[in-house]
Formats: C-alpha cells, sequence, structure tokens
C-alpha cells in the first residue's frame, strides 16, 4: 500500500528541482496590487532528466514541438524555458532557428543539456530573441519560486493550477510528484491550449514513464473540451530526475492520473467565461469507442454549451447531438439523466412541472452529471465539458488587444 498526500507549493517541493520567472515586457496587464506577473520562466534539474511527452493533434504544430522532436529519442534535458504571450506557432524554419539563438544566448548564464522550449500566446508572430533573453541576466537558477512559475504561464487563465503530491510507499520511503499547467480556451478533447509541466524524483523506468503518462492523459486532458477547438502548441512535459531513489508504479500510476485529473478540472472551471463544469457519461453503448463518439460529441456541442449556460433543462439537445454523432442509437431504449433525476425515456418523454423544476435545481449547480444509457451494451465513456458564455465571445473577440 501508499499513502498520497496533498502539499503545497507545488514544483518546490521536487528533490533537484528549481523554477523561476521574470517580466520582460510582454505580459502588461498589472495585477489588482499593481504588480506584474512574469512572461519568461524556466523550470531546471540539477541532474539529466528523462523525459517524456504527449504533444497536440494539431497538424501545424508550433516551432517548440518541432525543435524537441529534432532530439534523439530517449534523450535526456535538465532544463525547460517558457514564456507566454507569443505562440511561436506558423513562424516556419525561423521559428526554430528562434529557439536556437536562444539557447545559445542561455548557455552562458547556466549549463544547459539537451533544453527544451514552450510558448503559448499569440499565432503568427515570431520570438522576440532580445526581449526574451532579458531575462536571463535576472533568473535566479537556484530559487524554488512555483507559484511565480505557474502564473507566468498564463494566458487568458485567471487562476494559477499548481499541485503537488508526496507519496510515501511501505516501507517509508517517498518520492513527490508536482505539476503546473495553464489553460482556459482553446481546448479539446484532442490533448486539450493547453501547457502541463511534470516533475518527479522518483526512480521511475523511462518505459515505465511513457506508458503511464498516456495512460494519465488519455482519462484527463484528453477528455475535457471548453469550446472544441484544438491548439497548435498543446504540450504535456514529463521529466523525471529518480534523485529520491523511491519508486512503486502502482503509487505513481494513482498519483500521475490524480494530478492530471485534477488539473484537466481546473482547466475546465477556469473555461473562458464558464460558470459550471458538467460530467457527459454516456453507457450501454454497443462498444466504449461508440461511447466516446457521443460522449466527445456533447462536450463540445455548441447547442449543449449554451443550454447548460441558460440552465435551460432542454433534453432535447441531448438527445439531438447523440442522434447525430453517427452511433447506434434507439430513441425508444435511450435514457437520460441529470445527476439522479431522470429526464427522458421511451415512457416518460415530457417534463412534468415537478421533474422540470428539479431539473432547474440542478442545472444551477456550478458542476453536475448528465448520464445517456443507450441501452444496448456495455460500452461506456466519460467526458467532461463546460457552459459557453457572453464572456467567451467577448475574451476571444479581444485576444490580441
Amino acid at each position: 500500500m501508499f499513502q498520497i498526500l496533498s502539499i503545497k507549493n507545488g514544483l518546490d517541493n521536487v528533490q533537484g528541482f528549481f523554477s523561476d520567472s521574470y517580466n520582460v515586457g510582454l505580459r502588461t496587464k498589472k495585477n489588482d496590487d499593481g504588480s506584474l506577473d512574469g512572461d519568461v520562466a524556466f523550470i531546471r534539474s540539477n541532474e539529466p532528466c528523462d523525459v517524456v511527452a504527449r504533444f497536440t493533434t494539431n497538424r501545424f504544430a508550433a516551432a517548440p514541438i518541432k525543435h524537441f522532436q529534432r532530439y534523439d529519442e530517449g534523450f535526456q534535458t535538465n532544463f525547460i524555458l517558457i514564456n507566454a504571450k507569443n505562440a511561436n506557432a506558423m513562424t516556419g524554419a525561423k521559428g526554430i532557428e528562434d529557439i536556437d539563438i536562444l539557447f545559445d544566448k542561455l548557455k552562458i548564464k547556466t549549463n544547459l543539456h539537451n533544453p527544451i522550449m514552450s510558448s503559448t500566446g499569440v499565432i503568427g508572430y515570431r520570438l522576440p530573441i532580445h526581449k526574451l533573453a532579458n531575462a536571463f541576466d535576472n533568473f535566479d537558477f537556484d530559487a524554488k519560486h512555483s507559484e511565480k512559475t505557474a502564473r507566468a504561464i498564463m494566458t487568458t487563465d485567471s487562476f494559477k493550477k499548481e499541485i503537488c503530491f508526496k507519496i510515501t510507499l511501505d516501507d517509508g520511503n517517498s518520492f513527490h510528484i508536482a505539476a503546473i499547467a495553464k489553460g482556459a480556451g482553446m481546448i479539446n478533447p484532442a490533448m486539450a491550449t493547453m501547457l502541463c509541466f511534470i516533475i518527479t524524483d522518483a526512480d521511475i523506468p523511462r518505459d515505465d514513464m511513457d506508458e503511464l503518462l498516456g495512460i494519465a492523459v488519455e482519462s484527463s486532458f484528453n477528455r475535457i473540451s471548453v469550446d472544441g477547438d484544438t491548439s497548435t502548441n498543446d504540450t504535456v512535459l514529463l521529466l523525471a530526475n529518480k534523485t529520491s531513489g523511491a519508486y512503486d508504479k502502482d503509487a505513481f500510476k494513482e498519483a500521475l492520473k490524480k494530478i492530471t485529473f485534477e488539473l484537466a478540472m481546473m482547466i475546465l472551471r477556469d473555461g473562458e467565461g464558464a460558470t459550471k463544469v458538467v460530467a457527459f457519461e454516456v453507457n450501454g453503448a454497443t462498444n466504449d469507442e461508440e461511447a466516446k463518439k457521443a460522449s466527445i460529441l456533447l462536450s463540445n456541442s455548441l447547442l449543449v454549451k449554451t443550454a447548460l449556460f441558460g440552465e435551460d433543462p432542454n433534453w432535447g439537445r441531448i438527445a439531438s447531438t447523440i442522434g447525430a454523432s453517427g452511433i447506434e442509437c434507439d430513441e425508444d431504449k435511450l435514457v437520460i439523466y441529470y445527476d439522479n433525476l431522470l429526464i427522458y425515456s421511451g415512457e416518460q418523454r415530457e417534463l412534468d412541472k415537478e421533474r422540470e423544476e428539479k431539473a432547474y435545481k440542478i442545472m444551477k449547480q456550478d458542476s453536475f452529471k448528465i448520464t445517456c444509457n443507450l441501452g444496448l451494451g456495455n460500452g461506456s465513456y466519460t467526458c467532461y465539458g463546460c457552459d459557453l458564455s457572453y464572456d467567451y465571445v467577448k475574451i476571444n473577440a479581444e485576444y490580441r488587444t
């Protein structure tokens, strides 16, 4: 057995890792107290780390992803450089060259081993290299500033996303796993605009890292939708420097799934203008793949999302979306629940006044579950979405300004 304990201060707890941020002028909006968050940040390890990754499915992957993919398979790294406000996407070969130039400048300041870059922000502009390089004179490379780093990578996020778990094993040995993430818009169940950086001091084999990250991403970031759009920059990185000497596969698997799922739910709660988070569980499908198609479509549907925002228990939008998904379904066998309240069945197709009033109360909650049983088999899948509000349009209409 093992114990997973949530602890404060995120990345700062993981042995041998350091992080810091600095504002070089890309981010100009001040906080309520007049301060400015950083817009360039780093995560550094004293020891070279094994690294595994999952990236966007967008065919126009950003320059930092292409730069990462130039390294030999199985490479190690000790440094991640992250910038906000500029995605370095659709910038061609020059965008990759700009990363090399930045790392050449950074080598003067600190030891680099196969450094990685990650970027988020506006698409189509080359990196302001001279501005970014100003951070290198101001970074404290031995600092532990997890909160500052978590805030520096935000774009339209309204709060930082930072988690750490300490895992204690039966023999008394322990290891840490911590992560920071950003994301609020362009979130789609296809690797959800999000960045996530996970670090651990567990003595985990690289093959286990790749296997367990794939499982964790599939059950978390690949199941959330804010708006159905897939970014050019989506990235999840897992780095392990192994300095604790401790490891247990089952414990690490559970902790990694827990940390990615909690971060995914933070991203949904922070969905641009979102007021509620909803689980879309589809079961009784002919197989899991059919259930997945319907669940994803429900989490992406604009009509469903606007009904959630309007707190309108219009089950017709749910049923119509399932029917449009192309999967096998039968209106006489379909059953829909909001939490534990029956909304639709072949025998009860119209909401009476009592059930409609109960449905309104459920939809006023900031989170609830919509369950759709197709009555055809054992297939099941759950995705998670949020509502779509007026603020979403306002935020994205003004994104560059």
